[in-house]
């Protein structure tokens, strides 16, 4: 849908700029969002400072060309359908994409993207050993005990935890965050096993890893990290039956998505005293946390910030911002979800 039309000479060439509409839901890191302002196009930000309702979101997407959403914001057909016609991108500002309906996109000939980056998956592997080493040593307990003043000089038998060397550890889903998680462990003489749907052997050759079955890597992991996409297959994939087979006294550390686990399950496994603890930076019910679960002394909870770093958030918003102003240039975006589209997409 053409706002405004202006020309500019390039080299002796006329060329027409069309500047577009687009809607970003909710205010991002960086200055990458006034490159879409220099560009000439109009860009309207939600006035809000927290994730826009569905019903906001309906109104302030209609007649817009470009949506920069994020991953609390649900993009499904309906609301592809009240932005109109014209939507020709919509540039997902996540790693995962499973907040929007690809295949309602691709149906409507709509391409998406989204922000992977090495910069983003360096950031979610430290947060996971961040979580790793801080759930093995009680960090977080210690220094809750010692902010209240508990602490009364050395002791012998306080706050034990467990050392990582020797430890095995298991990473379900080896795609580049599992990858960056495994290379880490080297350090730590850690013994690794993965599963994912087919063995890697290079990875194996490279970083001295075992594929195992996913009952064996439970049963014989120390600690089980999660690194994989949420689909239907792995929707509460760990769940009751799962975590009985993990070993007894291990520890779950969790920084891909919140419903691979179901988090009533594991609050009954930590509570038997199956499970030694759980680390987890993505829940079930985002934003909401079984009170249950924060009052658990061998938990680690943090707010969905595996990503959150400096690096991270400014490649991320370089990449949702170059996407749109590719697509709306006629140039093929990288980090395209539903490539199929791009050759028939809405012009």
């Amino acid at each position: 849908m053409v706002r405004e039309s202006t020309l500019k000479r390039s080299k002796g060439r006329r060329i027409l700029t069309i500047m577009a509409k687009i809607f970003v839901t909710r205010k991002i890191p960086g200055e990458h969002l006034e490159e879409l302002k220099k560009a000439g196009h109009e860009v309207e930000i939600s006035e809000f400072n927290r994730p826009i309702t569905q019903e906001e979101l309906v109104e302030k997407v209609k007649g817009v060309d470009a949506l920069l959403c994020l991953l609390t914001d649900r993009i499904d057909g309906d609301l592809m359908d009240a932005a109109g016609p014209q939507l020709k991108i919509i540039s997902n500002y996540a790693v995962g994409f499973d907040n929007v309906d690809i295949k309602a996109a691709s149906d409507r000939q709509i391409p998406v993207c989204n922000t992977p980056s090495d910069e983003v998956n360096e950031a979610v592997a430290e947060h996971t050993w961040a979580l790793i080493l801080s759930i093995a040593r009680r960090i977080v307990e210690a220094d809750e005990a010692t902010r209240r003043g508990g602490y009364k000089g050395w002791e012998p038998d306080i706050f034990i935890g467990t050392n990582l060397i020797g430890k095995t550890l298991g990473i379900i889903g080896l795609g580049r965050i599992g990858t960056m998680v495994a290379r880490r462990a080297k350090g730590y003489n850690m013994t690794v096993l993965y599963n994912k749907h087919e063995p890697d052997p290079e990875a194996e050759k490279e970083l001295g890893i075992k594929f195992a079955p996913l009952d064996e890597l439970l049963a014989k992991s120390d600690f089980v990290s999660l690194h994989v996409p949420l689909t239907e297959e792995t929707r509460h994939m760990i769940n009751k039956e799962t975590l009985a087979k993990m070993k007894k006294g291990s520890f779950l550390v969790n920084t891909a998505r919140g419903q691979v686990v179901d988090e009533r399950d594991l609050i009954e496994a930590l509570k038997s005293g199956h499970l030694g603890g759980a680390a987890l930076d993505v829940y079930d019910n985002e934003p909401n946390i079984d009170p249950e679960f924060l009052g658990m002394p061998n938990t680690i909870t943090t707010p969905h910030i595996a990503s959150a770093t400096l690096e991270a958030r400014e490649k991320m918003g370089q990449q949702a911002v170059s996407t749109i102003l590719d697509s709306l240039g006629g140039k093929k975006p990288e980090n395209l979800v539903n490539e199929e589209v791009w050759e028939n997409r809405r012009k």
